[in-house]
């Protein structure tokens, strides 16, 4: 969780008074109401100062904020247990600013030429779980959600809303996707908030994501890691066969071109595939005297580098 330093914001220290406050508020508010201010950034600065208002005018919600401390804004930071389900829920960063408030600072809830102000609808955050094979072919969700929404008064309401998205193929772990005027809605003919939807991949009893491209950890025996071999080797995408060159050493990268997960406007990431070396859990007697010949006809030191290392170390 991102925290917000909501005293900040408003321009007031921590022991200011709810007045101090309101008129911090109002000021701010009509300084950086978007059909009125300048500033690029002034929609955006808008939307925080009414968060900071709702949470900081209320004495139940600015003691449970107070009780979070005091932290870097931005900060990933860890609520208390029991913060979402009491004070929101954390998916979600909604604008519940009081109009009759901010109307009463803008001459009597008018603009400077007459019309009624203008009210954006406020964008909303929420983040779907999908799988790694629904990120490999795209899928389609539906949420399923209560947002505050302002009736013909400004009043707001929290009303059910669904909504169906479609996430396409190749869909990465935080990818973020913006719904245009899928938000709230805008009030006095303000322009719709929009959705942001942010993918977050289910783990994988087998694969590991990185960006486009996938990691498995691939079992070789002995003799197919020495002598080679030609083995199947399971994708999003179906079982292809791989060949494992000689003498492949454990922690080998195997490299399986295109078989990771699609790009939008490209080629597929690629699935590496990682040689682990296993040993039988239990041999036959007929497997323990190869081994045993092996054993009695190999030169092989596996811990040559290991010795010749010590012998120069300082």
């Amino acid at each position: 969780m991102k925290y917000k330093d909501y005293y900040d914001i408003l321009g007031v220290d921590r022991g200011a008074s709810a007045e101090d406050i309101k008129k911090a508020y109002r000021k701010l508010a009509h300084k950086y109401h978007p059909d009125v201010s300048k500033d690029p950034e002034g929609e955006e600065k808008f939307k925080a100062l009414a968060e900071a208002y709702e949470t900081l005018k209320n004495p139940e919600k600015r003691a449970a904020y107070d009780q979070l401390g005091r932290h870097q804004p931005g900060q990933d930071f860890q609520p208390p247990p029991g913060w979402g389900p009491q004070h929101g829920d954390s998916q979600f960063a909604f604008d519940d600013a009081d109009l009759a408030d901010l109307f009463a600072g803008f001459s009597g809830g008018r603009q400077p030429g007459g019309g009624a102000i203008r009210m954006p609808g406020q964008d909303y955050e929420v983040t779907a779980q999908i799988s790694l094979e629904q990120a490999y072919s795209g899928t389609e969700v539906e949420l399923n959600l209560t947002v505050p929404e302002r009736d013909a008064q400004g009043q707001l309401h929290r009303v059910p809303r669904s909504f169906k998205v479609r996430i396409p193929k190749g869909a990465t772990d935080g990818q973020r996707l913006r719904l245009a005027g899928r938000g709230g809605k805008g009030f006095n003919g303000g322009r719709d908030g929009d959705l942001y939807l942010q993918v977050k991949l289910q783990p994988h009893t087998v694969f590991r994501v990185s960006g486009h491209d996938l990691y498995l950890d691939l079992p070789l025996a002995p003799w197919e890691a020495v002598l080679g071999a030609t083995i199947d080797v399971p994708t999003l995408g179906g079982t292809v066969r791989l060949k494992v060159p000689p003498h492949t050493q454990a922690g080998q990268q195997l490299r399986l071109s295109g078989r990771g997960l699609p790009r939008p406007h490209g080629k597929e990431g690629d699935l590496f595939a990682i040689a682990q070396i296993v040993v039988p859990a239990t041999a036959t007697d007929v497997e323990r005297g190869l081994f045993e010949q092996l054993a009695k006809e190999s030169t092989f030191n596996p811990r040559a580098r290991l010795q010749q290392e010590m012998n120069h170390a300082p």
